[in-house]
């Protein structure tokens, strides 16, 4: 493979690779925080959901475009605030990904941050887990049943929960 130069961290060099070190730094936090949390094995969707939507409530929060290890501790009630039970996540996360469409457009720059915390987005709404009903009565399962009603939830709706918790945990 010829090599092309060095590569760019921000997607700003003429025809060079852009890292999406955004992104990456968000998985990373997210992932971070349920490994800690020990929720779930790190091999399953259920760790999936919770880190995408963990991710995405980091990098989308970071208005500023300063992630660093020292406003990570400092954003930590922010993002329980936004991944709380009575919060709109969802819009707040189809509103902030249009901003960031359009500034991007307005740009002429593409991103490959927002490149993948689009497929993230998207897994998350179009993916489909088999999981504990939410809304459930508690006690209202059949006889014999451990874990109560199962139901097909969005991906997004189980992994915002364990992302509170394990933000929550830390």
């Amino acid at each position: 493979m010829p090599h092309r130069g060095h590569e760019s961290t921000d997607g700003t060099g003429g025809g060079e690779l852009a890292v999406p070190m955004a992104w990456l730094y968000a998985e990373y936090i997210a992932d971070e925080l349920l490994r800690t949390g020990d929720l779930m094995p790190p091999t399953s969707f259920e760790f999936r959901a919770g880190r995408d939507a963990l991710a995405l409530t980091v990098f989308l929060s970071d208005t500023d475009g300063e992630l660093s290890g020292i406003r990570v501790i400092s954003q930590l009630e922010n993002w329980l605030s936004l991944t709380a039970y009575d919060q709109p996540w969802r819009d707040w996360v189809r509103e902030r990904m249009a901003e960031l469409t359009d500034r991007a457009a307005r740009a002429g720059t593409p991103s490959p941050d927002l490149a993948l915390a689009e497929d993230a987005w998207r897994w998350l709404e179009e993916t489909e887990l088999l999981a504990p009903d939410l809304d459930a009565v508690p006690g209202g399962g059949a006889l014999g049943e451990d874990d109560g009603p199962k139901v097909w939830t969005p991906a997004w709706r189980l992994g915002l929960p364990l992302g509170h918790l394990a933000i929550h945990l830390f």
